[in-house]
């Protein structure tokens, strides 16, 4: 149990969030004491600070213990404490000294401007209640057209606007600074008159106050130079409850341009992925029933999450101490003890020698392949597999066929893509990848290209999408996992980025060129030099910026180029995890972060620690991706079971146990046509080329439609169709795939021509299709059936068994 103390303590640390520990005698069930924040900074005297303080127990569970702590401070007289909120009183600075769990904590406390009173303000006082109250929501006023005739700009992304509807769009105005408390604003947010949103806050409430106070001062303007939020945080950002009803109070700071920080707990608009497991309302979060939730807090234009675990009460729990084999068993592992959960046990030879050879290849072991497998006493034999697999040129393919979607490679009717073009630029591609080029000088390759679509093959990524902010939308899209499409139009309601950051990102591609070459099919792709991006409220030129980021020195320079070189380097924290997190739901059927392209506050990773870690381990890897997939691929996690046990048998996002997966439309008409010896014919290709191979998106067949191959329309990953249905069914048991192709290929007529019995073909059968030999069980069902003498019956009901085979789940999924 120590050691699961130990682990369970370094999960959850966050030293950076906590006060100084100054003792360390206490209770021994008692891990660690935090405090939030770590230091206390108070400006002028309606700033306070609400402080929460937290204890995590030896087992991973933390309690809220602010009502049970003690606080002291050295210089009482700076600050005035009630209960957990502290209030500016003079100015100087002090310590405050936290005691709870046995032990001592100290947090810095400093106090300025107290004596002055900081004038209220429309952006950083009054916007954020319509927020908080949900007045600016697109079910309330933020609709395209408002409601009962007033309208907000959707989550404040207007301010300027807003003020002016407020108190200069209708000559009978909304606000009355003569007589506050009687006009529409108040009272329709009160219900004191008619308003379809019913109340949005009492009379006696503190955001009632501060309207009035706004109103009182004659409903002003700000400043230009006013300060704005520079960043937000919620504390504590990992909560582990015990037992439903159990509560943990957060607190939300906002700091500001100018260097302060706010407490706007008061002031934030709380929500939670998953209500049913934890609630958070006011400031505190409260327990349900046994899951995992992140609880989120917007501000302004912030909004931050925190994770939040809940378990039974009555839940008695011992990790059974299964072996790690890297740093991914590590993350996983630690994860699932606070889950309580147990990972499921390895799953035998032949169903990893199947698992890995389809993942890695898109393949069939072969029937060799299985023996040798099989007969390998070795106890490194499945890192020995994964090394070989890697060499094999199906690795590379599989990739190139995977970003040959994402970068939409296709050819088209409207003259945008030719053919030649097409081809060229599939050839570029899986000849970066099958040299193994690291992935950020491929990334930097393609953002740079400039020269003729023939010539330079890359550039064709700009004949794709031609339009700016599209082109923009696609490029965050699959280089950094991010949909920012919501910000075009409004602040993005679920993320950080606002219109500033869509449009300021979008600058960086609006002065692509295009020109027609000697060859009419052939496009030059180069720098004009000229073209700006305006934003559309208020018409102001953008400047490039960096998602999440500054904005650089272009002076001479492409600005493709320099996005470029931040978009695939360290600088960009986005890059590194989102590759990583595409590479890992290939071999796990879901993302970290699911969808992998829906990367935002709001839909964060299921374990932030493995993806860090993962994206880290990438770059110090100069992003060969060659190793991550050996890492993934060796980790147990990867090989564990698809069978579930009692306490991991309802997961599905923390990999306790192996998922079991569809295969993809491309690799299963290749492994029919692998394991019915029946060549396929592509257009472009020889005959016995692999689905996997197509370089056209145009190119098809009624096969691949119906089994979800990717139109490569979007660059969205949903494309890759995954779900069976019917239509699957009927094409397996009545189309020529399967139907067909087992009498074609002669599997079984060779088989029986090289003297085999009944019971060594379908042994031949299974291995061939399921990597296993079938089961006593199945033999014991099938060879009765298989008694006859007339070697054409024979070989129909073998043929039969093939069928059948093809048919099965577990030919179409990998498990």
């Amino acid at each position: 149990m120590r050691v699961l103390a130990a682990l369970l303590l370094l999960a959850l640390s966050t030293p950076a969030l906590g006060g100084r520990v100054e003792g360390l005698v206490g209770d021994g069930n008692i891990a660690d004491v935090r405090v939030f924040p770590a230091q206390i900074e108070l400006s002028t005297s309606r700033d306070r600070q609400t402080v929460v303080v937290q204890v995590v127990g030896a087992d991973g569970v933390t309690r809220d213990v602010t009502d049970e702590a003690q606080f002291a401070l050295a210089d009482a007289t700076l600050v005035r404490r009630e209960a957990n909120v502290l209030y500016p009183v003079k100015d100087g600075a002090t310590e405050m000294t936290v005691t709870a769990g046995g032990r001592t904590l100290k947090v810095p406390v400093t106090v300025t401007k107290a004596g002055q009173d900081r004038p209220v303000s429309f952006k950083l006082d009054v916007m954020p209640i319509f927020m908080r109250a949900g007045c600016n929501t697109g079910a309330c006023h933020g609709a395209a057209r408002g409601k009962d005739g007033f309208r907000l700009s959707l989550f404040g992304f207007d301010p300027e606007g807003d003020h002016f509807r407020l108190t200069r769009e209708l000559a009978g105005r909304r606000v009355s600074v003569a007589l506050p408390k009687e006009c529409l604003l108040i009272e329709k947010s009160t219900a004191a008159v008619q308003h379809t949103g019913g109340e949005r806050f009492k009379a006696d409430s503190e955001l009632y106050a501060t309207l009035i106070r706004w109103l009182e001062a004659g409903a002003p303007k700000d400043a230009a130079d006013v300060a704005v939020p520079a960043s937000l945080e919620i504390m504590p950002s990992r909560i582990v409850l015990q037992g439903e009803g159990s509560t943990q109070r957060v607190t939300v700071r906002a700091k500001y341009s100018d260097g302060t920080d706010r407490d706007v707990t008061n002031l934030s608009l709380f929500m939670s992925s998953n209500d049913g497991s934890a609630k958070l309302e006011n400031g505190t979060v409260t327990a349900g029933r046994r899951g995992e939730a992140y609880v989120f807090a917007r501000f302004a234009t912030f909004t931050v999450g925190s994770q939040v675990i809940v378990i039974p009460k009555e839940a008695a729990y011992t990790w059974a101490g299964t072996p790690e084999s890297n740093y991914i068993d590590t993350h996983v592992f630690n994860k699932l003890k606070k889950l309580r959960m147990q990972p499921s046990e390895l799953c035998d030879d032949a169903t990893f020698l199947r698992r890995i050879t389809l993942d890695i290849t898109g393949v069939l072991p072969s029937r060799e392949e299985h023996d040798r497998f099989l007969a390998d006493g070795a106890a490194d034999k499945r890192v020995k597999l994964i090394d070989e697999l890697l060499g094999r040129k199906e690795f590379a393919e599989i990739w190139v066929m995977k970003w040959a979607e994402l970068l939409q490679i296709k050819s088209d009717n409207q003259g945008r893509m030719s053919y030649k073009g097409t081809l060229n630029y599939f050839n570029w591609l899986q000849e970066k990848v099958a040299d193994n080029v690291p992935f950020n000088e491929m990334v930097r390759d393609l953002l740079s290209a400039t020269g003729g679509t023939f010539t330079s093959p890359a550039t064709n990524f700009y004949q794709v999408e031609q339009d700016t902010l599209k082109l923009s939308e696609n490029v965050a899209q699959v280089f950094m996992g991010m949909r920012i499409q919501c910000a075009q139009c409004h602040n993005h309601p679920f993320d950080r980025w606002t219109m500033d950051d869509y449009y300021g990102f979008a600058a960086f591609f609006s002065q692509i060129g295009r020109k027609n070459g000697e060859d009419p099919r052939e496009r030059i792709v180069f720098n004009r030099g000229s073209g700006d991006v305006k934003h559309p409220v208020g018409g102001a030129t953008m400047a490039p910026r960096f998602l999440g980021g500054d904005a650089p020195d272009l002076k001479g320079r492409d600005r493709r180029e320099v996005l470029g070189e931040w978009i695939a380097s360290p600088a960009n924290p986005y890059f590194a995890k989102n590759l990583a997190n595409v590479v890992w739901a290939h071999f796990f059927g879901s993302g970290i972060v699911e969808p992998v392209d829906d990367v935002r506050i709001s839909n964060p990773p299921s374990n932030p620690e493995l993806l860090d870690e993962l994206a880290k381990r990438f770059t110090d890897y100069k992003y060969d991706f060659k190793k991550l997939v050996r890492d993934i691929c060796s980790s147990r996690t990867y090989q564990l079971s698809t069978r579930g046990n009692p306490t991991n048998e309802l997961d599905d996002r923390n990999f306790a146990k192996a998922a079991i997966r569809r295969i993809r439309a491309e690799v299963l008409l290749d492994v029919i046509s692998q394991v019915t010896d029946t060549p396929n014919k592509f257009r472009g290709l020889p005959l016995g080329a692999r689905a996997v191979q197509i370089a056209d998106g145009r190119t098809s067949d009624y096969f691949l439609t119906t089994f979800g191959r990717a139109t490569r329309e979007t660059v969205c990953s949903c494309e890759v169709k995954m779900e069976p249905n019917l239509s699957q069914a009927l094409h397996l048991l009545n189309g020529q795939n399967s139907n067909q192709r087992v009498s074609q290929g002669g599997a079984v007529k060779k088989l029986l021509s090289e003297g085999k019995t009944p019971e060594q073909v379908v042994d031949d059968l299974y291995i061939r299709c399921l990597s296993r030999p079938a089961t006593a069980r199945e033999k014991e069902k099938l060879l009765p059936l298989l008694q006859t003498t007339d070697k054409a019956a024979l070989q129909q009901e073998l043929e039969d068994v093939f069928w059948a085979l093809l048919n099965s789940n577990e030919f179409i999924f990998n498990h």
